[in-house]
């Protein structure tokens, strides 16, 4: 087992796009899979609002953790401690043309079925129902890796 350099740390998170982002209330953790753009000073977020975004407003310090696995022994993982920041105005506008053309771009669109490809009628664009939008201000990192 290794320790990822600076460089290797970057480029773990600009080449991923998903983490798993940690939080809490003040008794109890709460650990999600959410998508993410990262800025080289920021990782940026959009999210329905709910239990981590009530949570996060009370408590901004989080934990993210970003993977690169190919197997049980070869891997490169990075931890982040942050603090949560709300978007508005230009920034928070910025920030959703950001996702939209790094992030949303990559998806395939919800309402397509992935065998016949066919629009199923009552499904959501899952895009148009995350309308909250968050930065993590990255205050330390650290990485890990193994066989890689």
């Amino acid at each position: 087992m290794g320790t990822l350099s600076t460089q290797q740390i970057e480029n773990v998170l600009q080449s991923q796009s998903i983490c798993r982002l940690a939080c809490t209330n003040g008794r109890e953790p709460y650990l999600v899979p959410i998508s993410y753009y990262y800025d080289g000073k920021y990782l940026y977020f959009q999210s329905l609002k709910g239990k981590k975004i009530e949570w996060m407003r009370k408590h901004p310090s989080v934990a993210i953790e970003v993977s690169i696995i190919q197997g049980l022994h070869r891997y490169q993982s990075v931890l982040i401690s942050g603090e949560f920041e709300e978007l508005n105005g230009n920034v928070k506008d910025d920030a959703q043309k950001k996702m939209n053309d790094e992030i949303f771009s990559l998806m395939s669109r919800s309402r397509i079925h992935p065998f016949g490809h066919s629009v199923l009628e009552n499904d959501v664009d899952v895009v148009e129902e995350k309308p909250f939008l968050f930065r993590v201000k990255i205050t330390s990192r650290s990485g890990r890796c193994e066989g890689m």
